[in-house]
């Protein structure tokens, strides 16, 4: 055998272990799994994790399925209200692959599967709402989408994880009238703070005259109750002083005031009985003293 026909031979033989090696060695990244087709048969068994994993050249078909969370955008979709008002809607959904068997064996293309029930569903959903409920609930419809879209996908293997409506157009003459009710709105509520700041002033100015008078009340009743006092302590002081006066100094009194009343020119007086009974004292001296001197001048007449 000549030398280049063993070079050519050998050179084949590389070539094939290589595209054997080729076709019999994969690698599995971390957000990947693999199903394994043998003679055109999978199943449970046969669905290979991340990692360096071998196949049978020419027997095994590899499908390498991506499990990461991925989404799909829907374009804008004209759907009709409850109320027969046409709104576009646009929106983005959430997924991931939950069972790769399924999404390789009962699906061709989940991705477009999912948008093409999306939309479907979409209008099924915004058909039994009213056009006011469209634009006030959304959370809840997002809900609902993402449960319907969910119960689908579960028998290709996937996972619908979350559903958000981007964008609701409602028609002009809908806008129109919702910027009217934003007008007004706004304008009660301006009208509601301007009424609310003009009853807290006149309860502040209504609260302020009551402390006023309260604390008006308070000083007067403080400067009757002082006076009351000053009073009092002068009816005691004068009542102390009176203690001390004896029924002589009293009928001295009375005498410097019939003293007084000589002197006036009037003809009439009026003298209370409580100044006989005062005088009486000094009428006994007198007795006693003109007693005393008639007797002294009967002796000296004796002699």
């Amino acid at each position: 055998m000549q030398f280049p026909v063993v070079i050519s031979i050998a050179a084949f033989l590389v070539v094939v272990g290589l595209v054997l090696v080729y076709l019999s060695v994969r690698v599995v990244q971390q957000y990947e799994k693999m199903v394994v087709f043998r003679l055109g048969r999978t199943s449970e068994l046969m669905v290979r994790g991340p990692g360096l994993r071998f196949l049978i050249p020419i027997i095994d078909r590899p499908v390498k399925v991506d499990v990461r969370e991925q989404f799909i955008e829907v374009p804008s979709q004209t759907t009709i209200t409850r109320d027969n008002a046409p709104i576009n809607v646009d929106f983005l959904i959430y997924w991931r692959i939950a069972d790769p068997l399924k999404s390789v064996v009962n699906v061709a293309y989940f991705a477009g599967a999912l948008q093409g029930v999306a939309t479907t569903t979409l209008r099924a959903v915004i058909g039994d709402i009213l056009l006011d409920e469209v634009l006030s609930k959304r959370e809840q419809i997002n809900e609902v989408l993402r449960v319907k879209l969910d119960e689908v996908t579960e028998r290709w293997g996937g996972k619908v994880t979350t559903v958000e409506i981007r964008e609701i157009t409602p028609p002009r003459d809908v806008q129109d009238a919702m910027n009217r009710q934003l007008s007004a709105e706004r304008t009660r509520r301006a009208v509601i703070t301007e009424s609310e700041g003009s009853r807290q002033a006149a309860i502040n100015v209504a609260e302020g005259q009551k402390q006023a008078e309260i604390l008006k009340a308070e000083g007067d009743r403080q400067a009757a109750i002082l006076r009351a006092e000053g009073f009092s302590e002068a009816l005691t002081r004068i009542f102390g002083a009176a203690k001390g006066i004896d029924q002589k100094t009293m009928a001295l009194q009375y005498l410097e005031a019939l003293k007084a009343l000589g002197a006036s020119p009037a003809t009439k007086f009026v003298i209370p009985t409580e100044f006989t009974r005062l005088i009486e004292p000094f009428t006994g001296y007198l007795e006693r003293g003109m007693g005393g001197r008639a007797g002294a001048a009967g002796d000296t007449d004796s002699q």
